[in-house]
């Protein structure tokens, strides 16, 4: 029997962990293969490249479920006699409609260790597999669930063994050191399993060496990394004291239960920019985090956050459309969480995920979502659709500004000074009467923030000279100029003269100003008079920018 294990990745540099679990588990067993894909790659190419197998296994979620069926239907008309084997989260819960397409024979549940383990040893035998879903004339069967998956078999066990070592270094490198999660958050999978399981912590080690080694970006599936004081400062001194250059780590934690202990640790010991945390704020209304029986103290959050932003970049994410989660209730976790100021801050939206009881008691709540993956939230009784839209533009303008680092300056300012909610939402609004969200230039974004600003804020200065240091900051090669007001070219050449500015090797634009940017940015200290604003480019650094007061120059 040969047998395809495979997926389709959400992009070239993410990897799919658990078929190389499975395949490293069971590679011994003639036959057996493993090979990704994409979701952007063609789904014909991909059933042509699988149909010469007798079974193909596909790892299911929630971002690929529907090239993935699309590819298994193509398999069974290209050779009508394979068997399509399907597993993973989004075919694990509701998996009746799944299992009824023709083009669909099997289906494992759960963890999948026990049971492709024993599919592979039966040759196939379905009415021998635990945890397996399958059909034939008699109609669909369901095999009873196995035992929890000894975790302490993967002692001396590295899922990576079999990848070409030279194709790591550009991927997302994934680990677990734990399965499971202690909470209960209603919108989540992870919810359903609040056993807490541990791999070997030998086989932990040695696997973060090899990746370490051999990667680059580690970030680790574990739902509450810090779960385990004891665990979480030893994973963090064993990082420490053997990562490579370039090593980047990535965690998920929950901010309001780091134990001082692994906060002194991170201060003390570990340098800045070696870790990533993601924080899952989700709402700053308690009363919609206990509606779906979630517990959070933001304000122990924020301090963990404030303590530990000089080192750790901070991922934030917040969830659009949780139960009594009304519109005004929105903006202010929008308000409290972008005073933090994140490197990042994602404005996701509920999905009901199948298996999850948000979406089993959907109706509780007046909820409409989308058939569909990735199944979102169309309206309910605390959002109508136009709030929703309207929330929509503002995250995409949050995207496009801040995530992607275009004008975090004017962006902190118009929070402090006009909201953030509201100056997004206008934003956001803008952009889209006027340009495309997914298909735009660089100049189209900052001409569509000169736009905006001009007609909601036209007597403030400062913000517009903000955009303006955004703009040319932005670049590392001297940009096109596009806002502000430079002085004629010999009176340009004389002052970065006098200041001992090359302008043979580097590149400069100056810029009359109003304010003295540089205060402002490093100290928020609002000085007034006339300025020179001096932007230097050296082609391969971040540029940079230097402040003169107009009365100190003397050009002859």
């Amino acid at each position: 029997m040969q047998v395809l294990l495979t997926t389709l990745n959400a992009k070239y540099i993410h990897l799919n962990l658990a078929i190389r679990i499975l395949y490293e588990m069971n590679k011994s067993y003639k036959g057996l293969a493993w090979k990704e894909f994409t979701i952007k790659e063609n789904t014909d190419s991909i059933a042509d490249t699988c149909k010469t197998y007798d079974v193909v296994a596909f790892s299911c979620y929630i971002w690929n479920i529907t090239p993935t069926l699309q590819v298994a239907e193509k398999l069974k008309q290209l050779n009508p006699s394979i068997k399509i084997l399907l597993g993973g989260p989004e075919v694990s819960y509701d998996w009746q409609e799944v299992i009824s397409k023709p083009y669909i024979d099997y289906i494992i549940l759960g963890e999948g260790e026990i049971p492709f383990e024993t599919f592979l040893k039966h040759n196939g035998n379905p009415s021998a597999v635990p945890g397996l879903v399958w059909k034939n004339q008699e109609g669909v069967h369901q095999n009873p669930m196995p035992e929890a998956f000894d975790l302490n078999r993967f002692s001396d066990f590295n899922p990576y063994i079999n990848d070409d070592i030279h194709t790591l270094k550009n991927k997302v490198l994934y680990i677990e050191t734990s399965r499971g999660c202690p909470y209960k958050c209603e919108f989540c999978l992870a919810s359903l399993d609040n056993k807490v399981r541990y791999l070997p912590n030998d086989t932990i080690k040695s696997n973060l060496m090899y990746l370490m080694k051999h990667g680059k970006v580690i970030k680790f599936l574990d739902r509450t990394f810090n779960i385990k004081k004891d665990f979480t400062i030893d994973m963090f001194e064993f990082i420490l004291n053997n990562h490579q250059p370039g090593n980047v780590f990535q965690f998920e934690i929950t901010a309001d239960i780091v134990h001082p202990d692994i906060i002194a640790y991170i201060r003390n010991c570990i340098p800045a920019g070696l870790f990533r945390f993601e924080i899952g704020i989700q709402t700053v209304n308690q009363k919609a985090n206990l509606e779906v029986s979630r517990k959070q103290n933001f304000e122990k959050t924020s301090k963990v956050i404030k303590q530990l932003q000089d080192k750790v970049e901070m991922h934030l994410d917040l969830i659009v459309g949780l139960p009594l989660d009304y519109m005004g209730d929105i903006e202010y976790s929008i308000e409290e969480v972008f005073k933090l100021h994140p490197p990042e801050l994602q404005l996701g939206f509920l999905k009901f995920l199948k298996g999850t009881p948000i979406r089993e008691r959907y109706t509780q709540y007046g909820y409409e979502f989308d058939a569909l993956p990735p199944y979102q939230l169309i309206k309910s009784n605390f959002l109508s659709e136009q709030e929703l839209n309207d929330i929509t533009k503002l995250e995409e303008a949050l995207e496009i500004y801040w995530n992607k680092k275009r004008a975090c300056r004017t962006l902190i300012y118009a929070g402090e000074t006009y909201g953030i909610t509201n100056f997004l939402m206008g934003l956001g609004k803008h952009f889209q009467s006027s340009y495309h969200f997914h298909q735009h230039s660089l100049n189209d974004v900052y001409d569509a923030l000169h736009q905006y600003m001009n007609a909601a804020y036209p007597d403030d200065l400062l913000l517009q000279e903000l955009l303006h240091a955004d703009y040319y900051l932005y670049h590392r090669m001297k940009p096109q100029e596009r806002f502000g007001a430079e002085p004629d070219t010999k009176q340009k050449y004389a002052l970065l003269e006098q200041y001992g500015l090359n302008y043979h090797k580097n590149r400069f634009i100056v810029l009359e100003s109003k304010f003295n940017l540089e205060k402002w940015l490093s100290s928020k200290e609002k000085e007034e008079g006339l300025f020179y604003s001096i932007y230097a480019y050296n082609g391969k650094d971040a540029a940079s920018l230097k402040t003169i007061q107009a009365e100190d120059i003397s050009i002859s």
